[in-house]
């Protein structure tokens, strides 16, 4: 009961980081670019890092015990392969207009000259996109979590840095066609609630299910959902705020800060 109220409690935490993201944009006016493309790759390298090194690993021991080898790994691979499929349709069904994650400068949003009407469908649509997303998210960050408290710690500050610009993405166009902070922090806050939903929703779908077999193909889904997130979205983001090599050494300080962390706890 303890891992379940933890697990939750990190997942709440990574979800509504997307407020944090919502309150620094109405108190700038400009993105500080360098420390936000080496927080994403940093986030990237964690995430990536745990996912090929720890969680797929623990994904394959459950399927090898239910199932032995080579079977257990053949299902661990695709289920790995699964979860990719599955944040890749999301990806795909999310038009790349509103994907929160083709991210704007603070800047270029407030000096857009479209209209009210369609900075507000922007802000809303992003709320939408990142509702969307952040279900899988959660989902990780809670089976982490349950499996391992100190992994999922790991994960849900690398999810957390990844929605404070999501928040951004949604808050300032909604704030610029409404003037209205209570609001577009209301929107921010709510698509961030997500993430503990796909958390909880997940819980109690899988609960009554959950032996070796079903944790070892929920947990190989989710490094394969964490490593897509991490190239397609993460990375990429990372580039646009700033120069290459502040997202590479920001990704290997997150792959070292991990690895650390996994043989302190070893």
């Amino acid at each position: 009961m303890n891992n379940v109220l933890l697990a939750f409690g990190l997942t709440l935490f990574a979800g509504l980081s997307t407020g944090i993201g919502s309150t620094l944009a109405f108190y700038t006016k400009q993105t500080n670019k360098k420390f936000l493309s080496c927080a994403l790759g940093f986030s990237a390298g964690v995430m990536i890092y745990v996912s090929l090194i720890e969680i797929f690993a623990e994904a394959k021991k459950s399927l090898e015990t239910a199932y032995g080898s080579p079977k257990g790994y053949w299902i661990t691979t695709i289920a790995f392969f699964a979860g990719v499929a599955v944040i890749a349709l999301i990806d795909k069904f999310v038009p790349s207009i509103e994907n929160p994650h083709e991210m704007r400068d603070v800047q270029d949003m407030t000096s857009n000259k479209e209209g009210n009407n369609d900075l507000l469908r922007m802000g809303l649509f992003s709320a939408l996109a990142i509702t969307i997303h952040n279900f899988p998210e959660g989902l990780a960050t809670f089976a982490s979590a349950m499996q391992d408290p100190t992994l999922g710690i790991s994960i849900a500050v690398a999810i957390a840095i990844h929605n404070i610009p999501e928040g951004i993405a949604v808050s300032v166009p909604i704030y610029y066609a409404t003037q209205n902070r209570g609001k577009a922090f209301l929107y921010s806050f709510l698509s961030g609630l997500s993430e503990p939903l796909g958390a909880v929703l997940g819980y109690f779908l899988l609960k009554s299910f959950l032996n070796d077999a079903m944790f070892g193909i929920v947990f190989a889904g989710v490094a394969g959902i964490m490593v897509y997130i991490s190239l397609d979205e993460l990375l990429p983001t990372a580039e646009k705020y700033g120069e290459h090599h502040i997202a590479i050494y920001g990704l290997i300080s997150g792959m070292a800060v991990m690895a650390l962390s996994l043989l302190m706890f070893a």
